[in-house]
């Protein structure tokens, strides 16, 4: 009894993401084949970026064009599971019929918006509700704020309508088509990485450097130069203006004191490794004030490796594990997608002993953004895939129990006027 039960529940949720899947790749293929986009181009004319439709008669007409011939789609393909369902577990083939019986609340919302039915917009048109929106894009589902990105950010992405699995799979989860990209540390081998995988997947990138030198990039034996902007730790505010035109800013400078435990190296360390990079993500949350901004800026913090396990370095693993642990905490309520990059050795500057090479773990680090990995791991030691989701699990867990929610208003005025109060310690 129980094992057929088991089975009928995975027949039936099994049809439900079939379905799913024929509705994301139906609409990839309508962004591709031209028959099926004169049908779907009537979905994008249809709304402004506020998410309200331009009118009436061109919203009713689109779902008439494109909704119902996708419901449809799902309904005939959504037959396969059954079909499959009915040879080799006949006794639980029934089940396999909820996928079908899902897609006809798709298909029956879908007629009666055609239809011009206001209870069928208000209730069913969910991801394309106007308004402000709550919170940023998620990770596992649809919200409004990850759909306004394949409207307006980019319209060969972001395809998938309820579940974001498509888009994880093809990489389709995160487009730096066009996107400013800012990068500290930019003069350290990482950094340059960065900068120049970036520059090739379309991003316009701007080095953020403590040095006083351009930046520039070789690409295909042309030297490229970067927009470069020099900065100093400690003067974090004098960022502001630019990190205004930033979409996706990285926080990659850091230094390693080594074997160092004296009082300098350990205000050196802290104040470079933690507070510099704190200060500069809150003044990044301060910018984040429109949909726009809620739904394409990104803050992406390296906390390394160290924030899970040693680095043979009590410094840099006390410093980057109080980095990695505000992270956590911030982003509980954070205005814009906030990423961890938990990276292994790799060969610079600060590890010149490093295994793994800094343009490999730069590819590594954008291949898993664009699936939408929030805590992005490139290390070779197998343990940190088990240890740190373990750490993060239960550290996060903590803040959200015992801590209370930020008034992001209020720490947008105190970084605007620059009254931080880690920022006057650190003036000190």
């Amino acid at each position: 009894m129980v094992t057929s039960l088991i089975a009928m529940t995975a027949w039936g949720l099994g049809s439900v993401l079939w379905a799913e899947l024929v509705r994301d790749f139906y609409h990839l293929l309508a962004h591709y084949w031209t028959p099926l986009y004169r049908l779907h181009v009537w979905h994008h004319r249809v709304f402004r970026p506020d998410l309200t439709a331009v009118n009436d008669t061109i919203y009713r007409e689109a779902h008439w064009r494109n909704d119902v011939p996708e419901a449809l789609a799902m309904l005939v393909l959504g037959l396969l599971p059954w079909g499959v369902a009915y040879t080799v577990a006949p006794e639980q083939h029934w089940a396999a019929l909820l996928g079908c019986l899902y897609t006809l609340t798709f298909l029956f919302s879908a007629i009666a918006r055609g239809s011009g039915i206001k209870w069928a917009e208000e209730l069913t048109d969910v991801t394309h509700r106007p308004g402000q929106f709550l919170t940023p894009p998620s990770r596992w589902f649809v919200n409004r704020t990850y759909h306004w990105r394949h409207h307006f950010d980019n319209q060969k992405a972001y395809y998938c309508g309820t579940l974001t699995l498509v888009d994880q799979l093809m990489g389709t989860a995160l487009s730096f088509k066009g996107k400013t990209v800012a990068v500290t540390g930019a003069s350290g081998t990482l950094g340059q990485a960065l900068l120049a995988t970036l520059h090739e997947r379309g991003a316009k990138v701007m080095a953020l450097t403590s040095r006083e030198q351009s930046v520039s990039l070789t690409v295909k034996g042309e030297n490229i130069p970067v927009k470069t902007m020099t900065w100093q730790v400690g003067q974090e505010s004098d960022l502001a203006a630019i990190l205004e035109t930033v979409d996706i800013l990285i926080l990659n400078h850091g230094i390693n004191v080594h074997g160092e435990r004296t009082a300098d190296a350990i205000a050196q360390s802290y104040e470079i490794n933690t507070f510099s990079s704190w200060r500069l993500m809150e003044l990044f949350f301060s910018t984040v004030r429109t949909n726009q901004e809620m739904a394409t800026k990104e803050v992406w913090v390296n906390t390394s490796e160290a924030e899970a396990s040693p680095a043979f370095s009590p410094l840099y693993e006390l410093s980057k594990r109080a980095l990695g642990d505000l992270v956590t905490l911030r982003r509980l309520d954070a205005p814009c997608v906030v990423r961890k990059l938990i990276l292994g050795p790799f060969k610079s500057n600060l590890n010149p002993i490093g295994v793994m090479s800094g343009d490999w773990v730069a590819k590594q680090i954008v291949n898993l953004a664009v699936r939408d990995v929030r805590n992005i791991i490139v290390t070779i030691n197998p343990l940190t895939f088990v240890m740190f989701p373990l750490k993060q699990l239960f550290v996060g867990l903590y803040f959200k129990l015992f801590s209370r929610r930020a008034d992001l208003q209020a720490v947008k005025s105190e970084v605007v006027s620059g009254n931080i109060a880690i920022k006057g310690l650190a003036q000190k």
